[in-house]
């Protein structure tokens, strides 16, 4: 039997937001860890939750949804996101801050239960206090993906980089670039025992991959990877990378 995943739902609609509790429920797949109608509040009653993903609306009265999705980013162990709204042409931006899912109201249970089997695919039961952002022996060595209704086995030695690129995750190996439909924060927790890890809200690489380190600006820095690319390294993952790499 699965295991609930725990979800935290943030719509400063009550009608929509019972709505999305009501079929989330129906379910039977995912427990309501609980509600909030506003940035503030949702972030006062999720620093005290283990929550393994959460429905968000993009308009919330004066506030943007996409603001907590980009601070949601910069936590420790990010939940998974799911955009819930009445806008579609937010999409593109929805899916370059790693969103796992953007579905639409007013709400079809058929597609609420296509996003919760998504949503199983990318947590694939790992508890949240497990998911964390560092190296380890136990070490994946290949990655199985999806390109064009085929699986392809990618060996991890082989991956430059992951990104984010217009709505598209691509994977860069040195053979060749695969794009592929799942979303960036899937990989990151499903590599999250490789030496593949996030530098920027839109990139993961292989830091046995990178060959020289250049200066940015801000306390920034671009990393030129052994196929010539650069990636940008954002200030929220240079502590990290430094740390690492010892520089």
């Amino acid at each position: 039997m699965r295991l609930l995943l725990k979800a935290f739902i943030v719509d400063d609609e009550p009608l929509a937001r019972d709505e999305l509790v009501f079929l989330l429920k129906r379910s039977n797949q995912i427990e309501i860890a609980g509600e909030a109608d506003s940035v503030e509040a949702a972030f006062e009653k999720i620093a005290n939750l283990e929550i393994d993903v959460i429905f968000l609306d993009i308009q919330l009265a004066d506030e943007s949804g996409m603001e907590i999705a980009e601070r949601i980013n910069e936590m420790e162990f990010p939940p998974l996101i799911v955009f819930a709204t009445a806008f579609d042409e937010y999409a593109l931006k929805a899916f370059e801050l790693n969103a796992a899912d953007y579905i639409l109201k007013p709400f079809d249970e058929k597609r609420v239960q296509q996003t919760i089997e998504k949503l199983y695919r990318v947590v694939a039961n790992i508890p949240l206090s497990s998911r964390k952002k560092s190296l380890s022996h136990e070490r994946t060595e290949k990655l199985a993906v999806t390109v064009d209704e085929k699986i392809v086995l990618i060996n991890l030695n082989e991956i430059n980089y992951i990104g984010s690129i217009e709505g598209k995750t691509v994977i860069a190996a040195d053979k060749q670039k695969h794009i592929v439909n799942d979303p960036l924060v899937m990989f990151e927790r499903k590599l999250h025992h490789s030496s593949i890890l996030r530098v920027h809200r839109a990139y993961l690489v292989n830091i046995d991959a990178i060959n020289e380190i250049e200066p940015w600006f801000n306390s920034t820095y671009n990393l030129i990877m052994r196929d010539g690319e650069k990636v940008p390294v954002s200030r929220t993952y240079t502590k990290e990378l430094k740390q690492l790499l010892g520089f």
